[in-house]
């Protein structure tokens, strides 16, 4: 039997990267999946392909800083597939690195907004429809503030932080009714966003270099990881931050 079978997730940042990767996989091991971005157009390629492959996906775009859109994705879920067993949010952003000094406000809060906010207001509407049968919530933080600091990353570090604290609250909250509650921390990933950092073959060198197995990952290898949280493969999982990082936290070469 599938990992996923019979259960039903919803997937933010899904329109690329470890998002979309994440909805791939977990529709290939049964789940049916409500894939969520701000891009349309790639989350209606993505249902194409989850489709062709016989698999079941629905998409919803929008901004997942808004708390309607957190509880319309709940309520596709409910309405399409008749219930939610994961929720996987993954959906985030550096930002525009920088000193602190020269931070705006603006760009801080739009950072906390999209990357801590966002997992709050899914959350918040996720859990309450997990409670009838359990579940399984998973945020997408970084080893970045966790294991390490990299410099002009303090509001990313920080929002991402964040979510570690909030899924072991989370955890210890609703462990009793059946909703287990992790935070997957990966490293170095090629997806477009991590290119914004890897963009010359010196930087890609350097970022390759501060990991253990001195590549970067797959998005389909940071999915894996994911697909774990999400099945009853880690049933006595629940309020820890799973490091998924290629070794950069215990590097020193």
């Amino acid at each position: 039997m599938s990992l996923l079978s019979n259960k039903v997730a919803i997937i933010t940042g899904a329109s690329s990267g470890i998002g979309r990767a994440s909805a791939i996989l977990f529709a290939r091991e049964g789940a049916c999946v409500v894939v969520g971005a701000r891009r349309q157009p790639e989350l209606d390629l993505l249902v194409e392909e989850i489709r062709h492959e016989g698999g079941q996906a629905v998409s919803l775009a929008g901004d997942v800083k808004s708390e309607t859109y957190a509880r319309a994705l709940v309520d596709l879920a409910l309405t399409r597939f008749g219930g939610l067993d994961i929720a996987f949010n993954n959906a985030g952003t550096t930002g525009t690195p920088g000193s602190v000094p020269a931070l705006e406000l603006a760009q801080w809060q739009e950072i906390l907004d999209t990357n801590l906010t966002s997992a709050f207001v899914g959350a918040k509407y996720q859990i309450p429809a997990m409670q009838a049968r359990g579940g399984s919530l998973i945020f997408t933080s970084t080893f970045v503030g966790h294991t390490l600091g990299l410099p002009g990353m303090a509001a990313y570090a920080a929002s991402k932080a964040g979510l570690i604290g909030l899924t072991q609250v989370l955890a210890a909250e609703y462990g009793a009714q059946g909703v287990r509650v992790n935070t997957l921390l990966p490293g170095g990933t090629d997806t477009p966003m991590g290119r914004a950092f890897t963009d010359t073959p010196e930087s890609l060198a350097f970022v390759q270099n501060m990991h253990a197995l001195k590549r970067l990952a797959q998005p389909e290898e940071i999915a894996r990881s994911a697909l774990y949280l999400a099945s009853d493969a880690s049933s006595f999982t629940t309020g820890i931050a799973l490091l998924a990082d290629g070794g950069v936290s215990i590097c020193r070469t």
